[in-house]
């Protein structure tokens, strides 16, 4: 049959119109198709779970997701999907608003309390407005669904305490097929359990008090959200139609910005998340919903222990310098303030466990306020740094100087301390512009090519210039590598800075400092070590390096007299041909040991209590320091390579 589209229909709404404007993306047709296109029907029926939104009777939307197997969800009549499942029909908001009817409607009291009758059939007039997205996490593949119930009834009796057995038609007036991007990779399984679902009322920190709305959220809820790898958002266009779609990203990419009881009302509590929106189809479907009408739907499920987090309220589209000032180098952000929220326990008929994370996600980017005031990015450029000159000091590890513009390079650097960074923007070398898809190169399409690199040389009054010392690295340390510097390359500089919390003691307070590096981490002490010693301050130095940077141990402890003496080298990996880098180290004093840094070497280091530890390593070797220096003193510092 011939599928007649609409002018209207081939246009983006107003909504979807702006937010396209506002990001400067060129004109283009909606390829939503009207009604169900028969082979987004057969995607949706080997899909395992669905996520649907739909309106409460204030008009709020809410999100919930249902399914567990292939099969639940299918086509049964031309642009008609058919949906039996078992869900929560206690406190899931979607199945209430869909199924439930006033208590004086059915005609059984006088009062207005919403409940859901077993087996009634419900028909509401002209079709209840609902949303679906059906998602296959193990494919990655999506399909957006949009239209009106027809018809619908839940059974109760027989099945477990709390549950629903539901039935409904999906009359579908639109679809769409989405990308697989940020979807993260989980194989999804029906459950079952004999505990009913568990509302979590309380309105504080903990679990107990009044439901009310929700809000300020648990901390149980909290910890969903720090964890969260992906959420579905429900949007509406006006009376018309209705939008569900996923977010995903690495656990942790939702960040909460409030959550206490600071509301404008005296008493009233106040929840406000944030997320950065990535790099897409730039369609901008959800987002031009919410630029029309701000409300939106949220739903965080946690498919490991079946916990789920239900909100809605009122979102804002944050681009530029307005989503950079909360969330510093982000491009886009939508701010979700809360006005209601239900945090259940065991509210999922399914599970999920991760196969494997998008190759896609961008790395967390963490709020202005998380963050310390030395390491916030400005995006404004204070000097340009021009290439004059590097040394490959290992096979990944080079050194690199650069010259500062003579007009503005020196306040430039008056934020900069020993210990702390150059932040510099590579993007008009790398950034290569809009692709829907990069699968040879997936990181890039969401990165703005700015780097953080560690200066490796004291800055003097007289300097015009500054060195860094780092391993090869993704684009922009394989740019500098492999740069003729007979070209010149100026890059902007957008700022010095660095955590006061890292600088090391010069002064004479008695305490050994113990510094604990791997790699690369050794290069916020390289800064700082000739001002240290000098001062005859205690210092230990524990460094964990493959052999086939003996080199680089070399060229630091020859740079910085009497470095040597307190330094003790963990050598891993190949000795063949590192016999005379190894003799150099010994020969600048430096105690060399051929195997892995050990817990009884960190805690030899002088005695608890009359120490500090300061720490530079991979996420890793982080993770297991920290164990063995607990309840210490520690300053430190991770890097992702």
């Amino acid at each position: 049959m011939a599928q007649f589209v609409t002018l209207e229909s081939a246009r983006f709404h107003p909504g979807e119109q702006a937010i396209q404007r506002l990001l400067g993306i060129p004109n283009q047709d909606n390829p939503t198709h009207q009604g169900l296109a028969p082979h987004l029907g057969r995607r949706v029926a080997i899909s395992p779970l669905v996520a649907f939104g739909a309106l409460d009777r204030a008009g709020r939307p809410w999100a919930t997701a249902w399914g567990g197997e292939a099969g639940f969800c299918r086509p049964v009549a031309p642009g008609v999907l058919g949906v039996r499942a078992t869900a929560d029909a206690e406190h899931d908001p979607v199945l209430q608003e869909l199924f439930a009817g006033d208590e004086n409607e059915m005609g059984e009291g006088e009062g207005t309390r919403r409940r859901i009758v077993d087996g009634a059939m419900v028909t509401p007039e002209g079709g209840k407005l609902m949303a679906g997205l059906s998602i296959d996490f193990e494919t990655r593949d999506r399909v957006k669904l949009a239209g009106r119930m027809a018809v619908g009834t839940v059974t109760r009796a027989g099945v477990g305490p709390g549950l629903g057995d539901l039935q409904l038609a999906f009359r579908v007036e639109e679809s769409l097929g989405n990308c697989p991007k940020y979807i993260n990779k989980k194989r999804v399984t029906p459950h079952t359990s004999g505990e009913p679902p568990r509302l979590v009322t309380g309105e504080g920190k903990g679990e107990e008090g009044s439901a009310g709305r929700g809000v300020p959220l648990p901390d149980a809820a909290l910890d969903l959200i720090a964890r969260a790898d992906l959420f579905f958002i429900a949007s509406k266009h006006g009376a018309h139609s209705m939008d569900v779609n996923h977010r995903g990203g690495a656990p942790g990419f939702v960040r909460v910005l409030q959550n206490d009881d600071s509301g404008e009302t005296p008493g009233t509590a106040t929840t406000t998340l944030l997320y950065p929106e990535y790099s897409g189809n730039r369609l901008y479907q959800s987002l031009g919903n919410l630029h029309e009408d701000p409300l939106a739907g949220l739903m965080f499920p946690d498919m490991a222990t079946g916990d789920v987090l239900y909100a809605t309220g009122r979102a804002t589209v944050l681009a530029g310098d307005e989503a950079a000032a909360l969330m510093p180098r982000a491009r886009l952000v939508v701010r979700v303030d809360v006005d209601e929220a239900r945090f259940v326990r065991g509210g999922l008929p399914f599970r999920g466990a991760v196969v494997d994370y998008s190759p896609y996600n961008p790395a967390v980017r963490r709020l202005a306020g998380e963050q310390k005031t030395e390491d916030a990015t400005s995006t404004k450029t204070t000097a340009t740094a021009t290439l004059a000159g590097k040394t490959r000091l290992t096979p990944t590890v080079s050194r690199y100087a650069f010259r500062l513009s003579p007009t503005d390079g020196r306040n430039a650097r008056k934020a900069w301390r020993p210990g702390g960074h150059v932040t510099l923007d590579f993007s008009g070398e790398l950034d290569e512009g809009y692709a829907h898809m990069r699968d040879d190169d997936p990181q890039s399409l969401n990165d703005d090519f700015v780097r953080t690199f560690t200066v490796s040389r004291p800055l003097e009054d007289g300097d015009d210039g500054f060195e860094i010392t780092v391993r090869r690295h993704g684009p922009a340390t394989r740019l500098l590598e492999r740069w003729n510097t007979r070209v010149p390359l100026e890059l902007p500089v957008l700022g010095f800075g660095g955590s006061d919390g890292f600088r090391m003691a010069a002064g004479a307070d008695g305490r050994l400092q113990v510094f604990v590096a791997a790699g690369v981490g050794i290069t916020p002490l390289m800064a700082q070590a000739a001002g240290v010693l000098a001062a005859s301050a205690r210092l230990r130095v524990l460094w964990s390096l493959r052999a086939e940077d003996l080199p680089l141990a070399a060229d630091v402890l020859e740079a910085t007299r009497d470095l040597g003496a307190v330094t003790r080298l963990f050598v891993t990996g190949g000795a063949d041909g590192k016999e005379e880098a190894r003799a150099a180290v010994r020969g600048l004093g430096a105690d060399v040991v051929a195997r892995r840094i050990q817990a009884a070497d960190v805690l030899a280091e002088g005695e608890k209590g009359a120490r500090k530890y300061y720490c530079c390593a991979g996420p890793d070797l982080m993770k297991t320091l920290l164990k063995w220096v607990e309840g210490e003193e520690v300053a430190y510092e991770s890097f992702e390579y």
